[in-house]
């Protein structure tokens, strides 16, 4: 008996010890406080000339000029929830991406930084691309000589819904794995990453979209120890 109350008592030391914290909306401060906008010096732009808010709440984001959006605070192991949608008169090119473990600024001469590229790019969510000096541990899809080296989506039917419709992210990234979902469909996992945390982001490329219900969840490394919170709840 004694046994089994030590290892019930682990048992739920361990699952307290994983269960994330509440969700953060980053996009609930219309201000986007949260928020810095990272452009290049020869085209600047403030962040509230190229976001506005939708009487619906959503973002209405620009695209231009060729940037990103970046989180003020830097993330390790978390979950984050994503909403994008393209407009109905979108243009074939339209493209974007969720950027993971932001790195320093922009570098080697490009808009972009040391990052992890969640696809956007119409007919291509849920590629994952190590962006400059970035690296995981799988193998790529793309030859070693890719302009764009990428790790290609799991599934080779496309899951993104129709232009005009919401689509949406499920990311997990915790201790250097990354786990990429679109639409609720696991399409992307890697292992290894390097950098494992930084700022998230989101990039703009040219052509305008919006976003909403952008929500991160910070979790626990796992095997993390837990300790009871001093009123013992």
């Amino acid at each position: 008996m004694k046994r089994f109350l030590v290892t019930l008592a682990l048992f739920a030391t361990f699952a307290r010890a994983e269960t994330p914290t509440p969700a953060v909306d980053l996009l609930a401060d219309k201000s986007l406080a949260a928020w810095e906008l990272v452009t290049l010096p020869a085209t600047p732009a403030k962040i509230d000339a190229v976001c506005k808010f939708n009487a619906d709440g959503s973002l209405a984001v620009a695209g231009k000029p060729v940037s990103y959006l970046a989180t003020k605070a830097a993330y390790k192991n978390f979950r984050l929830h994503a909403e994008w949608r393209w407009p109905t008169n979108a243009a074939k090119n339209s493209n974007s991406g969720v950027l993971l473990h932001i790195a320093g600024g922009p570098t080697a001469g490009t808009a972009w930084p040391v990052c992890f590229q969640a696809q956007m790019k119409l007919t291509r969510a849920g590629d994952l691309l190590p962006m400059q000096s970035a690296k995981f541990a799988e193998r790529l899809t793309t030859p070693p000589d890719a302009k764009t080296p990428q790790l290609d989506r799991a599934n080779p039917a496309d899951p993104e819904k129709p232009i005009g419709e919401w689509n949406s992210y499920d990311i997990v990234c915790r201790d250097g794995t990354i786990e990429v979902r679109v639409n609720g469909v696991l399409e992307n996992k890697v292992t290894a990453s390097d950098p494992a945390e930084g700022k998230i982001g989101i990039q703009l490329e040219g052509t305008p979209f919006e976003l909403r219900h952008v929500r991160i969840e910070p979790l626990r490394a796992i095997g993390t120890s837990f300790q009871a919170p001093a009123n013992g709840y």
